[in-house]
């Protein structure tokens, strides 16, 4: 229960810290995100959320097990010679092929089922980051671009994801922690300032495009400089001696005093952050930054705002005071504004010869925001 951000893993750590991160796994990631939008409906996306809880839990779970009883099997014992340089990471496989020694097939197997699970993930990183890059970035500029050359191009630049991945598959072992650590440590350093921005835009409908692009760019600088801070000093630093087995209460003591006694100070305890807390850290800095940005540069009005793009978080947090002064905080346009200038425009429309709307909200429904009631609306409006 350390409240300190330096130590690795608390309560804290893992209770906020490892909820920002997850946020940013699977509330922006874009390798998330298409899956989401695979799906038919916003319910059914919602659904495979709550189906893949459990399963992920107790995947987690069988690893904390596993990782105890590599514990008790292997403490104290020297591997270095048969591990390598390698240590840390090799540990599972260096596990199972002594475990599983007399029996054929099962180590293969085992091995084939983890290089499986992990090229499936890779390859649809691969695919997400290739359309992308397609989409925003190259087909804006190149319109005309024909079909058969937008596929030649999307494969190559999976292609230079893929080798790009390798060659920072290449350089973890420079860092010196384990390889789920320092994926966690760079997704933290990417992740932690995209979900700032999302949150910037979803949340605070006083920000504007300015302060968006500026609060990003101060969020990626900052967690830049904290990681390749900590990975510099980390390199620098002596690396600590594996756990003993025994327990020694005078050896804890006098470790914990140490520890005490020794504690970075300046630019090394703030190297010294725990990689749990760089999404929320990034987050942080990216929505302080950007509403700063924002109210400097000239915030966003209520006529602004689109409609049904802001969830008045403020307003669900302040409930206690007047509407009034909640409106006037919040400055969010209301849903039923939203859907009253749909029905203008729809009547427009009609009157042009247009279609109108085949369904229209009660106003028990107008009250809730993008809530599961007014997904016909939403859609509709979407189409149109």
């Amino acid at each position: 229960l350390n409240p300190d951000p330096t130590e690795r893993h608390t309560f804290w750590t893992l209770g906020i810290g490892g909820v920002f991160l997850m946020l940013s796994l699977y509330g922006v990631n874009q390798a998330q995100v298409q899956r989401y939008l695979s799906a038919r409906t916003e319910k059914e996306a919602v659904r495979s959320c709550y189906m893949v809880f459990p399963s992920l839990q107790l995947a987690l779970a069988l690893s904390c097990v596993m990782g105890l009883v590599m514990f008790a099997r292997y403490c104290g014992e020297d591997l270095s010679e048969k591990l390598g340089s390698s240590s840390r990471d090799a540990m599972v496989i260096y596990f199972v092929m002594d475990m599983l020694q007399g029996f054929p097939g099962l180590p293969g197997l085992f091995v084939a089922s983890l290089f499986s699970a992990a090229l499936s993930t890779i390859s649809s990183a691969f695919n997400s980051l290739a359309t992308v890059t397609m989409e925003d970035l190259i087909k804006p500029y190149f319109p005309s671009m024909s079909e058969a050359r937008a596929t030649k191009v999307s494969k190559a630049l999976a292609m230079s994801y893929g080798l790009l991945c390798l060659a920072m598959a290449y350089l973890t072992h420079l860092i010196g922690d384990s390889v789920l650590q320092v994926a966690l440590k760079i997704f933290g350093m990417v992740g932690g300032p995209i979900l700032g921005l999302f949150c910037l835009g979803m949340f605070f409908p006083w920000a504007n495009s300015i302060g968006a692009v500026a609060g990003l760019v101060a969020g990626l600088a900052m967690a830049f400089w904290v990681g390749i801070g900590s990975i510099v000093t980390r390199i620098s630093g002596t690396k600590s001696l594996p756990p003993s087995c025994h327990i020694n209460t005078t050896a804890v003591i006098q470790t914990a005093l140490s520890n005490v006694t020794s504690r970075p100070t300046g630019l090394q305890r703030f190297y010294s952050l725990s990689y749990m807390w760089y999404s929320a850290f990034n987050c942080s800095t990216v929505i302080l930054i950007g509403l700063i940005i924002s109210f400097l540069t000239g915030p966003m009005k209520e006529g602004e705002t689109t409609p049904g793009t802001i969830y008045p978080l403020l307003g669900k947090l302040l409930c206690f005071l007047p509407e009034h002064l909640k409106k006037k905080l919040c400055c969010v346009t209301p849903l039923r504004q939203s859907i009253a200038d749909q029905q203008t425009l729809h009547s427009h429309k009609k009157s042009n010869g247009g279609a109108s709307l085949q369904h229209t909200p009660s106003q028990e429904q107008t009250e809730c925001f993008l809530s599961e009631a007014d997904s016909r609306v939403v859609e509709r409006e979407t189409s149109v």
